[in-house]
């Protein structure tokens, strides 16, 4: 069956970086689409970012120039960086896939306060 298992959450100052990780399983993970998606409390689940299996990415606006989405197929691992966080970032952030139907990890928490 289809797993996603985030990783790299926790609590970081304004200003830190953190690195997320989600190990994907039971999917050809190179021929994915692969997304982080993140929910705070009392608002909707958004998109933070996505990768394409040709590497193309794509941004929310409000992380632009401070995130970052990569991937590794031979891990089958996808990665997202987070640099300069504000206390706005805080949410649990999941990593998502459509594999004729949506696919969603357990979340990871990130909290950004001083």
């Amino acid at each position: 069956q289809v797993q996603l298992v985030e990783s790299g959450g926790g609590l970081v100052q304004p200003g830190g970086s953190l690195r997320l990780s989600c190990a994907a399983s039971g999917i050809i993970f190179s021929l994915s689409t692969m997304d982080w998606y993140r929910q705070a409390p009392g608002k909707q689940r958004e998109l933070v970012a996505a990768i394409t299996t040709g590497g193309n990415t794509n941004y929310a606006n409000s992380v632009k120039g401070r995130f970052t989405i990569s991937r590794d197929n031979g891990k089958a691992t996808v990665y997202l960086q987070m640099n300069s966080l504000k206390p706005e970032d805080t949410a649990v952030y999941y990593c998502h896939t459509v594999q004729i139907r949506d696919y969603w990890g357990q979340g990871t928490q990130v909290t950004v306060s001083s």
